[in-house]
C-alpha cells in the first residue's frame, strides 16, 4: 500500500457533497473602496471527484478556496465543509478541524528554509504530536510518491522551483486529508511533471471519503477534472460535469 493508500473502487467511494457553498460573498475594505471578490457563489464539491476552478486572474478563485479551506471568513452566505457548518467552526476548533481534515497547496510554497525536504513534509504530522522518526519516515514515503525520494535530505535552497512545488504537494498529502485544496499546483512544473502531479492528485480524489479542488490556468490538465467550475468577476459562470473522465 502506498503513502496515499489504495485508490477506492467505484463501490466504496463516499458519495455526496464534501463542500456546499450557497450565496457566498466576500468583500474587502469598506465604503467607496470596497472590493467585492465574490458575488453570491453557489457551488458543490463532491466526494470521490477532482474539481477544477478555472477563470481569469482576479475572478475570485483563490478567495473562494481560501474560504472553503477555512483561511478566510465569508462576508455572507453559507459554507458546509465535510458535513460541518462553517459558522460553528471558530478559533481553536477551526484550527484543529483544518489540521485534521484539510490539506492546502499554496501558490507560494511556504517551505521552511532551515528544514530539509523530509522535515518540511513531516511538519503537519509533528504539529499533531506524532513522534519524529515515524513522521520523517512517512514524509520520505510521500516524497517518493511525488518523485523526490532521492532529495529527502536536500534543503529548499538546493531544489528547483518545480521540486519545491512537489515538496509542498507532498506536505499537503502527508496527513491524508479528506479535503485537498490546491492553488496552481502545476504552475512551476514542466508538462510531464505537471501531468504526474495531477495524476497523483487524481488518485487522492478517487480515494474513499476524499475530495480535491484545484485552481488552475493550465488547460493542459483539464482532462483530469471530473467537474470544471468556470468563474468570472466573482461569480460562477458554468459548471461542466465530466462523468466519463478518461483518467478514472
Amino acid at each position: 500500500m502506498s503513502a496515499l493508500d489504495q485508490p477506492a473502487t467505484a463501490s466504496n467511494v463516499v458519495t455526496g457533497s464534501a463542500v456546499v457553498c450557497r450565496g457566498v460573498t466576500k468583500e474587502f475594505g469598506s465604503g467607496d473602496s470596497v472590493v467585492r471578490a465574490l458575488r453570491g457563489i453557489d457551488v458543490d464539491v463532491e466526494f470521490g471527484e477532482l474539481t477544477l476552478l478555472v477563470g481569469p486572474s482576479g475572478c475570485g478563485k483563490t478567495t473562494l478556496i481560501s474560504i472553503i479551506a477555512g483561511l478566510l471568513d465569508p462576508t455572507e452566505g453559507e459554507v458546509e465543509m465535510l458535513g460541518q457548518d462553517r459558522r460553528n467552526l471558530t478559533g481553536r476548533k477551526l484550527v484543529q478541524f483544518r489540521a485534521e481534515n484539510i490539506g492546502f497547496v499554496f501558490q507560494q510554497y511556504n517551505l521552511l528554509p532551515s528544514l530539509t525536504a523530509a522535515e518540511n513534509v513531516a511538519v503537519p504530522l509533528l504539529v499533531r504530536g506524532q513522534e519524529r522518526l515515524p513522521s520523517i519516515q512517512k514524509a520520505v514515503e510521500m516524497l517518493d510518491a511525488v518523485g523526490l525520494g532521492d532529495r529527502a535530505n536536500s534543503m529548499p535552497s538546493q531544489l528547483s522551483g518545480g521540486q519545491q512545488q512537489r515538496v509542498a504537494i507532498a506536505r499537503s498529502l502527508v496527513n491524508q486529508p479528506r479535503l485537498l485544496v490546491c492553488d496552481e499546483p502545476t504552475a512551476a512544473l514542466d508538462a510531464k511533471s505537471g501531468r504526474n502531479v495531477m495524476g497523483l492528485l487524481r488518485d487522492v480524489a478517487l480515494s474513499s471519503n476524499r475530495a480535491v479542488i484545484v485552481v488552475t490556468h493550465d488547460n493542459r490538465v483539464y482532462d483530469f477534472g471530473d467537474r470544471i467550475v468556470s468563474m468570472s468577476d466573482g461569480r460562477v459562470e458554468c459548471v461542466e460535469e465530466r462523468p466519463s473522465n478518461p483518467h478514472s
